[in-house]
C-alpha cells in the first residue's frame, strides 16, 4: 500500500486551509485583477502595460531595489596590518552558553563579526553547529537587551566606585564569618575553575553553587551511587548498532546534540556501499526530532517510563540468566527490543532523559547487562558540561530566606525567571547585604539585585573550555568591547585585589598546566582553537546495591492519575536565555512548524474527547496556554516548551508565550519536569498560532520517497523506481545546455537530515534574510531561503515523520526564467538560477510558476522600518549584515543562490593561487552548519567529487521529475530499519 504523506491534520482530513491568502488586497482582489480594471477598455493591453513597467520602472529601481541600508563609512587613519578592506578574517573560538557547547570559527569583516562557522579541527563537534550557535552572532549587536555599563539600584554607576563598594562589602561579610555564594551556570573553563578556587580562598566562607534551569542532577547523582563519581559518560553513537531512548531527545536538546547528530548519522549512512543501519527505538511523550528519526517509536506517558525501564531490565536479565527485579511493564514490544539489544552487546546504547535518580540507576544497570561500558559508553572521557546539584539550589533559597547568607554573586543565571519558586528567591534577595549580577543582558533578576557588573559578549572575551575531559578549546575576542562591560573573570580578579588581565591569566594557565610548553604551542592552540590530551582508559565498577534501592523506590511511587504534563526544551529557545533573538524566535519548530509562541501539545484523540479544536485556549491548574493538536503526542498527556513568557528580557522576548518554569517541581532531591493529576479545561476565547506547516504546499504530489532496509538490500533503487521511469520517458523542447566549466549541485541525504534547522539560521545569517514577525508569518510571508518540510505518514496517533530541506532547486530547465517579463531571473554558465534584484519589478510570475514554492517576495521594506523593529533597524544591529550580499528592498523577489558569494570568493582564491578548486573547498552556509553532514555541495563536472558520486547513487532522485525541470538539487531516498528487520 502506498504511503500517504500529509503536512497537517487539516490536510489529512481533507479540510480547507483557512490561512490568509497573501496574494489578495483588502478588497479581496489580487494585483492583476486591479490592473485589469484600471486598463480595461483602453488601447493598451495588460501585456503591453507590464512590458512598459518592466523596461521603465526597472531603470528607476536601480536607485532603490538594491540600496544597502548601511550607508556610513569611515576610512582608516592607520590601517591595522591584519585587516584588508573587503577581505574576511577568521578566528577560532568557543561557544558555551551554560548549556550547549561548540568549537567555532568566527568570520570577521572590517572588524565586525558577521558569521559563526563550525570548527572542522574539533574532534568533538567536527565542524557542525546548531541553530542557537549560528544565531549567537546576532546577540552581539543587541542594542536593546545588552547592558551598556555598570549600575547600582538600576542607575548608572562608575566602575571604580562599584569595585570599591563591592570589595568593601565582600571583606565585611567574610570577616563577620557570614556566607557568600557565587551562583553560576556550569563552568567548563579550567582556568576559570582555578580562578574561582582562588576567589573562595581570598574570601573564606565563599561557596560555589552551580545552577541549571534544566538540569542533569538526577543523572549525576545516579552515577555517583552506581559508580562512585557524579559524572556523565561520553556516548559513542557512531559505534551503536542499537539505540533505545526513553525520553532523551539526543538529536535535539539532550546533553550534546551536535556531537550526537554527527555520530548518529555515521550509523545511518548508506552512501559508502553500506547495506545495514543502526536500529533506533524511541519511547517518548511528545514528538521530538529524535523520535521522528526513530525506526520504531512508542508514545507513552511520563509515569510509564519507570515501568518500561524495569520491564526491559527484566527481559535482559532473563536472557542473561539472572534474577528479575520486582515490578515492571509487560509492554508487548519489550521482548523484541531486548532480543535486539542482547544480540548487540557492547554495540548498543540505552539512554533516558529523566531527571529521576532511580530511573537513571536502572538505565545504568541495563547498560551493565549489555556490557556497553568501555565500548559505546565511555567513563574515561566524561562530559563536564552538566554540573548542577538541584538540592544545593533548594538549600540556597532556604538560606537566603533564613538570614544565613550575607552575599550573592550571580553569573549567567536568571533564577527570578526560571526557578520553580521565583517568589521565594526574590524575597531572599531582599535579605542580603550584597547582591551582584555579572550577567551581560537585561533579565528578570536584574531589578532585584543591588549591583550590576555586566560582562562582555563571548565574542568580545578571552576564555577556554573543557567540555569533555581531556578535550580543550580556546576562545578569543573577535571585536573590541562595544559597551562599557568587563569579563566576569576580570571582575573577580579586581575584587581579589589583583590585576584584572584575564588574557595574561589564561595564557599563563595554559602554558603551565595544559600545554606545558612555550609560545609556539600557545600560538598553535590559539590558531587551531582546540587541543587534546589523551585520557587513560579506565573501567568503573557498578554498585549492584544501588539497583535494588532504586527499584524499591520506583515501585513505591504513587500511581499517576488524570492528564500528565511534560515540560521540555525546544530547539530554538532552549532554557529561555536566547528568547530575545529574533532569528530564533521566528525559526519554525521542526515538528509543529510553529514560531513566535509556545503552546500545549495535545493528541488528536485527547483533543476530541475534551472538545478542543484549532485555536483553542486551555487551562491547566491556574496556567492558561493555547492548545495545539499534535499528531504523535501520547494520549492523555500534554507537552509544553520551556523558555518563553519573559517579562523583562527585551522587546522580542517580552510577552511572547507562557513561562512554564512555574510548573516545574522538586522531588526526591531533584527538579521535576512532569506531573500528573490535572484535568485541562477549555476556556472561552481563541488564540491564533503562527504556523508554517501549510505554507508552500506540494498539493499531494510525490515529494518524499522512502523504503525499508530489507527492500533496499534486495534492490538499491527500492522506493525510487519512478526515477528511472521518468529518465527514460523524458523528451523536451528545451535545447540541452552544456556546462563546460563548473556545474554546481547539492545532494541531500534524507537518512542523515534530522530536521534541526541549523541550516535555516545559517542561511539567514549569511544572506541577510529579514525577520518579518508573527503577523506576517501568519500570512505565509516568512522569508527563509531554505525551509525544512516536515511530512507525516500513517496513523495520526503515531505517524511516521520525514524531514526534507527545500531551497531553490536551480533547475537547468527553470520554469521561473521563461515567465519573467524583465529577465530578472536567468541562468548562469555554471548552472545557477540567478536573480538580478535591480531588474525585478515584483510581478511574482516566477513565484507562481515555480513548482517547488521556494521564492520569497519582499512585501515590505524590512530594513530601517519601525514596523519591523528586529535586527535591521539600528546602526548597531545592522553591523551583523553580510556586505557580500545585497539587502533587498520592497517589491523584490529573492531566493537561494547556493551562496554564490562563497563560490566567487573561492574561485578567485584558486585563480590567484593558480590551481583547481578542491572538492568541499566551497561550502554554502547550509552545508557548512549541518551537524549530520546531510547537505553536500560540489561540482558535477568533477566525476570524483562527492556530489557526483551521490548523484549516481541508486537512491538519488529529483523533486517532481515528471516536470523535467532538471533541478541541480537532488535527494537520497530515506531508508528505515523496520521493527521486523534484523539490526
Amino acid at each position: 500500500m502506498e504511503n500517504k504523506y500529509w503536512k497537517s491534520l487539516e490536510e489529512f482530513n481533507n479540510e480547507p486551509d483557512n490561512s490568509p491568502d497573501t496574494d489578495k488586497f483588502p478588497s479581496g482582489k489580487n494585483l492583476l485583477e486591479i490592473i485589469d480594471e484600471e486598463i480595461e477598455g483602453k488601447s493598451s493591453s495588460r501585456r503591453n502595460f507590464l512590458k512598459f513597467v518592466g523596461f521603465s520602472v526597472a531603470t528607476a529601481a536601480i536607485a532603490s531595489s538594491c540600496e544597502n541600508p548601511v550607508k556610513k563609512a569611515v576610512p582608516y587613519l592607520n590601517k591595522p596590518e591584519e585587516v584588508t578592506p573587503g577581505m574576511a578574517n577568521h578566528y577560532a573560538s568557543s561557544y558555551f552558553d551554560g548549556n550547549e557547547y561548540s568549537s567555532v570559527v568566527v568570520k570577521v569583516r572590517d572588524g565586525r563579526p558577521i558569521k559563526i562557522e563550525g570548527n572542522t579541527l574539533s574532534p568533538i563537534t567536527r565542524g557542525g553547529s546548531s541553530a542557537r550557535v549560528q544565531a549567537s552572532v546576532l546577540s552581539l549587536y543587541d542594542n536593546e537587551s545588552r547592558l551598556k555599563g555598570p549600575s547600582k539600584a538600576g542607575k548608572d554607576f562608575a566602575w571604580q566606585i562599584l569595585d570599591n563598594e563591592i570589595t568593601a562589602k565582600l571583606k565585611e561579610i567574610s570577616a563577620a564569618g557570614e556566607k557568600i555564594v557565587l551562583l553560576t551556570s556550569p563552568i567548563i573553563s579550567p582556568s576559570t575553575r582555578k580562578l574561582i578556587g582562588e576567589f573562595t580562598a581570598t574570601y573564606p566562607g565563599t561557596e560555589h553553587v552551580v545552577y541549571e534551569p534544566v538540569s542533569f542532577s538526577g543523572m549525576l547523582q545516579a552515577n555517583k551511587l552506581s559508580y562512585g563519581e557524579p559524572i556523565i559518560p561520553f556516548y559513542h553513537f557512531d559505534k551503536a548498532e542499537v539505540v533505545v531512548s526513553f525520553g532523551a531527545d539526543f538529536l535535539g536538546t539532550w546533553l550534546a546534540p551536535i556531537e550526537f547528530a554527527h555520530d548518529y548519522s555515521v550509523m545511518r549512512s548508506l552512501t559508502d556501499g553500506e547495506k545495514r543501519l543502526s536500529y533506533h527505538v524511541q519511547f517518548e511523550t511528545g514528538l521530538s526530532i529524535s523520535g521522528s528519526k526513530a525506526d520504531t517509536r512508542f508514545p507513552v506517558k511520563p509515569s510509564e517510563m519507570s515501568g518500561l525501564l524495569i520491564g526491559l531490565y527484566n527481559q535482559l536479565a532473563t536472557l542473561a540468566g539472572k534474577a528479575a527485579i520486582n515490578g515492571g511493564s509487560t509492554h508487548e514490544a519489550l521482548p523484541g527490543i531486548a532480543d535486539k539489544l542482547w544480540k548487540n552487546q557492547e554495540k548498543s546504547i540505552v539512554v533516558s532523559g529523566s531527571n529521576d535518580i532511580n530511573e537513571q540507576i536502572v538505565v545504568n544497570a541495563i547498560n551493565e547487562l549489555l556490557m556497553n561500558q568501555g565500548k559505546t559508553i565511555d567513563y574515561s572521557s566524561p562530559y563536564l558540561t552538566k554540573q548542577a546539584d538541584d538540592s544545593k539550589m533548594e538549600e540556597l533559597v532556604k538560606q537566603m530566606n533564613s538570614n544565613q547568607l550575607g552575599g550573592l554573586i550571580l553569573w549567567n543565571v536568571n533564577p527570578v525567571y526560571d526557578h520553580r519558586d521565583s517568589e521565594a528567591f526574590v524575597e531572599g534577595l531582599k535579605k542580603l547585604k550584597l547582591s551582584v549580577s555579572l550577567n551581560s543582558v537585561k533579565d528578570e533578576t536584574l531589578a532585584h539585585v543591588t549591583y550590576s557588573a555586566p560582562a562582555h559578549h563571548y565574542l568580545e572575551s578571552w576564555d577556554d573550555a573543557e567540555p569533555i575531559k581531556g578535550f580543550f578549546s580556546l576562545a578569543q575576542p573577535a571585536i573590541r568591547p562595544i559597551f562599557s562591560t568587563r569579563q566576569q573573570q576580570e571582575s573577580l580578579l579586581k575584587w581579589m585585589g589583583k590585576e584584572p588581565d584575564y588574557y595574561a591569566y589564561i595564557k599563563n594557565y595554559w602554558l603551565t598546566d595544559i600545554l606545558k610548553s612555550g609560545e609556539a604551542a600557545w600560538t598553535k592552540a590559539l590558531q587551531d582553537g582546540v587541543h587534546q590530551i589523551e585520557n587513560a582508559v579506565r573501567s568503573i565498577g557498578f554498585n549492584a546495591e544501588s539497583l535494588s534501592v532504586a527499584v524499591s523506590a520506583l515501585n513505591a511511587y504513587p500511581a499517576a492519575s488524570g492528564f500528565e504534563v511534560s515540560l521540555y526544551q525546544n530547539l530554538s529557545m532552549g532554557n529561555g536565555q536566547h528568547t530575545n533573538n529574533p532569528w530564533l524566535m521566528e525559526m519554525p519548530d521542526p515538528i509543529s512548524k510553529i514560531c513566535w509562541d509556545n503552546f500545549a501539545s495535545i493528541s488528536p484523540a485527547s483533543a476530541e474527547k475534551l472538545g478542543i479544536a484549532k485555536d483553542a485556549i486551555i487551562k491547566i491548574n491556574d496556567f492558561e496556554i493555547p492548545a495545539f493538536i499534535q499528531p504523535g503526542q501520547a494520549e492523555g498527556t500534554i507537552s509544553i516548551a520551556l523558555g518563553y513568557g519573559h517579562t523583562a528580557f527585551g522587546k522580542v522576548a517580552d510577552g511572547v508565550g507562557k513561562n512554564a518554569f512555574k510548573l516545574t517541581g522538586f522531588s526526591n532531591g531533584n527538579r521535576t519536569y512532569s506531573f500528573s493529576g490535572t484535568e485541562p479545561a477549555l476556556i472561552a476565547g481563541e488564540y491564533k498560532l503562527a504556523t508554517t506547516q501549510m505554507h508552500h504546499s506540494m498539493e499531494g504530489r510525490p515529494i518524499v520517497r522512502e523504503t525499508t532496509l530489507s527492500k533496499y538490500q534486495q534492490s538499491p533503487d527500492s522506493g525510487n523506481e519512478l526515477h528511472a521511469e521518468y529518465e527514460e520517458k523524458h523528451t523536451t523542447l528545451y535545447k540541452e545546455t552544456e556546462f563546460t566549466g563548473h556545474h554546481w549541485a547539492v545532494a541531500i541525504d534524507l537518512n542523515k537530515c534530522i530536521g534541526c534547522s541549523a541550516c535555516v539560521i545559517a542561511c539567514q545569517a549569511e544572506n541577510n534574510v529579514p525577520v518579518v514577525g508573527k503577523q506576517e508569518v501568519m500570512k505565509s510571508r516568512i522569508m527563509h531561503w531554505i525551509r525544512i518540510d516536515r511530512y507525516y505518514n500513517g496513523d495520526p496517533a503515531n505517524p511516521g515523520v520525514v524531514f526534507q530541506p527545500l531551497m531553490c532547486q536551480h533547475c537547468d530547465n527553470a520554469p521561473c526564467e521563461n515567465v519573467c517579463p524583465v529577465s530578472a531571473t536567468n541562468h548562469s554558465s555554471e548552472g545557477l538560477n540567478q536573480m538580478a534584484y535591480n531588474r525585478c519589478v515584483g510581478t511574482k510570475y516566477c513565484i507562481n510558476n515555480c513548482p517547488y514554492k521556494v521564492r520569497r517576495f519582499n512585501w515590505f521594506k524590512y530594513a530601517n522600518n519601525e514596523k519591523f523593529d528586529y535586527n535591521m533597524n539600528s546602526d548597531l544591529s545592522r553591523l551583523v549584515l553580510n556586505p557580500d550580499v545585497t539587502v533587498r528592498e520592497r517589491g523584490v523577489v529573492e531566493k537561494c543562490t547556493f551562496c554564490v558569494q562563497r563560490i566567487q570568493e573561492k574561485k578567485l582564491l584558486a585563480k590567484n593561487e593558480d590551481r583547481r578548486l578542491e572538492d568541499h573547498e566551497i561550502l554554502p552556509a547550509c552545508g557548512q552548519a549541518c551537524p549530520s553532514k546531510a547537505i553536500v555541495f560540489g561540482d558535477t563536472n568533477d566525476p570524483e567529487s562527492e556530489v557526483s558520486k551521490l548523484i549516481k547513487d541508486p537512491r538519488n532522485y529529483h523533486l517532481l521529475e515528471e516536470l523535467h525541470t532538471l533541478p541541480s538539487v537532488s535527494y537520497l531516498t530515506l531508508v528505515r530499519n523496520t521493527f521486523e528487520e534484523e539490526a
